[in-house]
């Protein structure tokens, strides 16, 4: 199922359509991915947002396989990149090569050509790498030798980085962290969990077993009724209070741009669509703030020192901005 809408010009879907997809999504990732339902939710927000997805964790726990039944969820192309420092930009957009016979050069398409990519340990390419990576999932689009190619929609990049292992490592500059919607991280099982993914991977494969239940078609459609979510001029506030205070925050050097405000906003109401709303409360503010926010704030030189961290001041933060009530 390709990413481009057969009938544009036909009756956009109802919200109760959205949530209906996103149950049918959720249950289907759920079939391979144990107990992670917060990320899911999350993932499906990134999903309807046309947005792209920092994974923050150390390997081993998933993170390739929930990309893997996303993509066969929605019968999108995946492509998966390993990031490594002698990657080149060619490497992963594509390069011309001349064709002897025909006498002519012929483009042959590079891995980060597809709907769904997954850019694996991504500060572990060069800076020069990494600002390819930038151009596609800002302008949705790539430039290899003059010549503009659009990437073809729906187009999401889920990276993932070790937040441990920084050797041989180029940390992600703020512009680029900038262009990721959300940052996310899957996380240790629990106990239960964990004897769950056992008896699951004993004798089966469950991604084998995942088919599409919802087309990129319809992905993009879903994503255009996301729109009749409303916000209230109240909650629309709590969103801009909530962003001016990191900017006021002396922990802080760097504050949340109004890109993250936008952010704020778009995601806040592609969670209140999953859940059966076509209204954001500031709850819906309050679950998406973290994941938004925290990836584009630097904390100051001694709130480093004393191991802080942008999500523990976040979180002090939404504690102290005041949430609006309900007339």
């Amino acid at each position: 199922m390709r990413g481009s809408l057969t009938n544009p010009t036909a009756e956009a879907p109802t919200l109760s359509e959205v949530a209906s997809a996103a149950q049918r999504i959720r249950e289907n990732v759920a079939r391979v991915i144990v107990g992670k339902d917060d990320v899911i939710d999350k993932v499906l927000v990134a999903l309807l947002s046309e947005g792209h997805i920092l994974l923050d964790d150390v390997p081993g726990l998933g993170k390739t396989m929930l990309a893997k039944t996303l993509s066969r969820s929605l019968g999108l192309d995946f492509r998966r990149i390993q990031f490594t420092p002698d990657l080149m930009p060619a490497d992963i957009s594509g390069i011309n090569i001349y064709n002897q016979k025909s006498g002519e050069f012929e483009f042959r398409p590079g891995p980060l050509l597809a709907q769904l990519v997954l850019a694996d340990e991504i500060n572990r390419a060069s800076p020069r790498t990494q600002s390819a990576l930038l151009e596609a999932m800002e302008e949705r689009q790539l430039t290899v030798e003059g010549t503009t190619i659009a990437m073809e929609r729906p187009f999401l990049v889920i990276a993932t980085q070790n937040p441990v292992e920084l050797e041989g490592t180029f940390p992600l500059p703020e512009a680029q962290l900038d262009r990721f919607l959300l940052r996310l991280s899957l996380g240790y099982p629990t106990a239960e969990e964990e004897d769950a993914i056992l008896l699951r991977f004993e004798r089966a494969q469950p991604l084998e077993e995942i088919e599409p239940v919802v087309s990129g078609a319809e992905l993009l459609a879903f994503g255009r009724a996301v729109e009749q979510v409303q916000v209230h001029e109240r909650v629309r506030g709590y969103i801009i209070a909530l962003v001016h205070a990191t900017r006021e925050e002396e922990a802080f050097e760097l504050g949340a741009s109004p890109r993250a405000s936008l952010a704020l906003m778009r995601t806040s109401r592609a969670l209140a669509a999953i859940r059966g709303r076509d209204y954001v409360l500031p709850d819906d503010v309050q679950e998406m703030a973290s994941a938004v926010m925290a990836h584009r704030l630097r904390l100051s030189s001694q709130n480093r020192l004393r191991s802080g961290t942008p999500d523990s001041v976040l979180q002090d933060l939404l504690q102290r901005v005041p949430v609006p009530i309900e007339a």
